[in-house]
């Protein structure tokens, strides 16, 4: 792997034969609002422009990307560079197939066990983490949950992620604890909710400890792409895989 230096690489406890990095704005080709590597083929940005980013981003990677139609559900499939479904995450026990998924605000959480045989990758707004898609992903990897490690990548902080009371009641109702993710607003009737704190409290109930990351926010990190800042923009990817 030969990585921008612009990219981050998740710090985890990860097997050495994992790999897994996240993408960043830079070093691509798409011009305004997209500049310049975005990585999303769904936002009216110029398609030879992802077309080449993508291609950019491969010639750095020692594996294929297996993208995803994402949206917002808790699907989850195997990853196959050669099919793009329907799914909100995928997994991975293949070398050299990265699981990928893109965002600009919603969660990326990126799977591992520490055998270093499975790998998997969820794209979790908040929607599809109320309804489930960590755990559905947990399922996937079919391995205990002592034995998963998960990275929590760049998403909204829970300074910027104003909600209102449906998305607290979606996840207080699953579990008590939730109601501290949940901060009072200047607005009344509305929340600022901590999407990583949301994440940790579902793993934690699936009796998944080690979780590491959750401390970046894109809407003030301008590093990222971010939804929230700007409605039209880009995507960065959260990619994981095996190497032999």
């Amino acid at each position: 792997m030969n990585p921008s230096s612009d990219w981050l690489l998740p710090d985890w406890s990860a097997p050495a034969n994992v790999r897994a990095c996240v993408t960043t704005r830079a070093g691509g080709i798409s011009l305004q609002p997209f500049d310049s590597l975005n990585l999303g083929d769904h936002v009216e940005d110029d398609p030879q422009a992802v077309a080449d980013n993508r291609r950019l981003l491969v010639e750095r990677l020692d594996c294929q990307p297996a993208w995803l139609r994402q949206v917002h559900s808790p699907d989850v499939v195997e990853a196959d560079p050669a099919h793009v479904p329907v799914a909100d995450a995928s997994w991975s026990a293949t070398p050299g197939i990265a699981c990928s998924v893109l965002t600009a605000d919603c969660l990326p959480a990126l799977f591992c066990d520490r055998a270093g045989t499975r790998v998997a990758a969820a794209h979790a707004g908040w929607r599809g983490l109320a309804n489930g898609v960590l755990e559905n992903t947990l399922d996937a990897l079919a391995v205990e949950p002592s034995e998963v490690l998960v990275w929590l990548g760049p998403a909204i902080g829970p300074q910027a992620f104003e909600v209102g009371p449906e998305v607290r009641e979606a996840f207080v109702s699953q579990h008590a604890e939730a109601e501290c993710a949940f901060g009072s607003s200047r607005n009344p009737g509305k929340y600022m909710a901590d999407i990583y704190a949301l994440a940790r409290i579902r793993l934690a109930a699936r009796g998944v400890t080690a979780v590491y990351g959750g401390g970046l926010c894109t809407v003030g990190d301008e590093r990222f792409f971010s939804y929230r800042r700007a409605a039209r923009t880009g995507r960065f990817a959260s990619l994981v895989w095996l190497v032999d």
